[in-house]
């Protein structure tokens, strides 16, 4: 009869071993895996510390942001406000008007914050406006570099903007440090100032989060920074002319002048076989203008030149515009109207005197 065959009792203490060193890695696995998920949720923690007092939403602040000496402030746009529709637009509007002033110079602008902070864009955007040379480097790659280009740039925006009562809300600082409401104050102000041919949108505003170090410890308010009244508002900042001394001091003259340059008008008009009734409405396409022009000047206006039966509010503004440089071709002052909005009792203040 044959017995069991006896079991090695080495094998035994070696499974053990095993079994104890994969217990041991796992545990320490989850040891590791416990304490990351701590400092996760301290940091969690630390971040709902400093948003939660005084912010009812939660606003991403990242790390650097929180990083400031004892009274120093730092801002951020509010996330909700980025997505706002007509937010977006503002920033939209505004790429597309400076590429379009810089496209000789071969410039493209995709980003506000990334392509202006150094004041390269700026630079080249302001001596193209304004017509004049800055001097100053071309090219500057350290950052006292970039920022004495900049103070030079922001002092000559500063000269054309505060006699015409612009309040500035932006520096130096600010710019370089890719703020995006200093960046959109800037560019605003200079589109009004020159009389972009854009429409921005109007009351345009933004909720900004404000976060500052006092005595060691962060505090966050929410303030609305508002970027864009209306044309009419931001425009009045530079435009005063004889038609606001008649609005303000003599409204009541204000029907006998729409009568006269409405006789004028017709006047010229007449030869067409027509008639206007309504300056606001009848001129607003630009149609009747254009044809003004030609009437005016003795010749025909190509009918491929502009849009007879305009459709769009683009076409209107191509019209208006087109009207605009017939006029300054005829010899006349650039208008003070804008196309895109254009106030058409200014316009026939130039034609009377003709």
């Amino acid at each position: 009869m044959s017995s069991a065959p006896i079991r090695s009792p080495t094998l035994r203490p070696h499974r053990m071993k095993k079994d104890e060193s994969f217990l041991g890695k796992l545990g320490g696995t989850l040891a590791r895996k416990k304490k990351a998920k701590e400092v996760s949720d301290l940091q969690e923690e630390g971040k709902n510390a400093i948003n939660a007092p005084m912010n009812p939403s939660a606003v991403d602040i990242h790390p650097e942001d929180t990083l400031l000496e004892e009274n120093e402030e730092r801002t951020m746009i509010d996330p909700n406000s980025k997505e706002d529709p007509k937010f977006k637009e503002l920033i939209k509007v505004l790429i597309d008007w400076i590429n379009d002033v810089l496209v000789e110079e071969r410039i493209i602008v995709k980003q506000l914050e990334e392509d202006l902070y150094d004041g390269q864009v700026l630079q080249k955007l302001l001596e193209k406006l304004a017509d004049r040379k800055l001097n100053v480097a071309e090219v500057t790659q350290s950052e006292i570099g970039q920022k004495q280009k900049l103070q030079t740039v922001l002092e000559a925006v500063h000269d054309l903007l505060r006699p015409h009562g612009w309040t500035i809300k932006w520096n130096v600082d600010s710019i370089h440090g890719k703020n995006l409401i200093s960046i959109l104050h800037l560019l605003v102000a200079l589109a009004m100032h020159f009389r972009a041919p854009i429409r921005l949108p109007e009351h345009v505003s933004v909720q900004v989060v404000v976060v500052r170090k006092r005595e060691g410890l962060l505090q966050t308010t929410h303030v609305t920074e508002e970027l864009t009244t209306t044309t009419e508002m931001m425009m009045g900042r530079f435009e005063r002319d004889a038609f606001d001394t008649l609005f303000d001091h003599a409204p009541d003259k204000l029907s006998v002048v729409k009568k006269s340059l409405i006789t004028f008008v017709n006047k010229h008009l007449n030869k067409l076989n027509l008639e206007v009734t309504e300056l606001e409405t009848q001129f607003a396409d630009g149609v009747y203008l254009v044809l003004l022009m030609g009437l005016l000047e003795d010749y025909f206006v190509p009918l491929h030149n502009f849009y007879l039966t305009p459709e769009s509010f683009d076409q209107k503004v191509h019209n208006v515009s087109f009207a605009f440089e017939l006029m300054q071709d005829g010899g006349l002052k650039k208008p003070k109207a804008r196309p895109e909005g254009m106030d058409v009792t200014r316009v026939f203040e130039l034609h009377m005197k003709t």
